[in-house]
């Protein structure tokens, strides 16, 4: 349920579960954790998700129950993506909720298409929120709408995401994944070790 594909240095890789609004199981994060830190020598990574609607709706429900919303392997994910020295980018394909917003946040770029909608109810369910995401989710909105975020458990639209500097930009459906690929282009073209050092001089 999750495919992984390379092609020039360039490694895709698609949470495959449409039919379950691309939810994550116990095994589905554990072949991320596993995806994510052997990717240390491709040149950039993008992370989308199948179908039409949703990236992901965050953890599987029955298996939430079962103590999958409070897993360790939710921040593993989200902490060997951003410990990538390559460029990543998020292509949200749809709505984006729950522990999935740790993966998307933990990427250098995020793009979304128009009718994504953005929610972390982790207030409402009575969980803590991964350990790096709130401040993840402040370093790009700031502290005020971080909690408008996770205490209010407001949901946000595409435009609000883009507004607030969720997302870096807004593209149609069927220009997601060529816009992502086109940022890519330069990192597939240039020089690893020049480009790394740029990713490691930023905050």
């Amino acid at each position: 349920m999750i495919d992984v594909s390379d092609q020039d240095g360039l490694r895709s890789v698609t949470l495959s579960r449409p039919e379950k609004a691309n939810s994550l199981t116990t095994a589905m994060l554990t072949d991320l954790v596993e995806v994510f830190e052997g990717s240390h020598r491709v040149r950039a990574l993008i992370l989308t998700g199948a179908g039409a609607k949703v990236f992901s709706a965050g953890a599987d429900l029955e298996e939430a129950h079962g103590g999958l919303a409070t897993s360790p392997l939710w921040e593993q994910a989200s902490g060997a993506l951003a410990a990538l020295p390559c460029l990543t980018i998020a292509a949200l394909n749809g709505t984006l909720a729950g522990g999935a917003f740790g993966m998307a946040l933990a990427c250098d770029i995020r793009l979304s298409v128009p009718h994504a909608k953005f929610f972390y109810p982790v207030a409402k369910l009575g969980f803590l929120p991964q350990p790096s995401d709130p401040a993840r989710l402040s370093a790009l909105i700031g502290p005020a709408r971080t909690k408008l975020i996770l205490l209010a458990a407001e949901k946000l639209s595409a435009d609000e995401a883009l507004s607030f500097g969720l997302v870096d930009r807004i593209c149609t459906p069927d220009d997601l994944l060529p816009v992502a690929r086109d940022l890519a282009s330069a990192s597939l073209n240039g020089d690893p070790f020049t480009l790394h050092k740029i990713k490691a001089m930023i905050p």
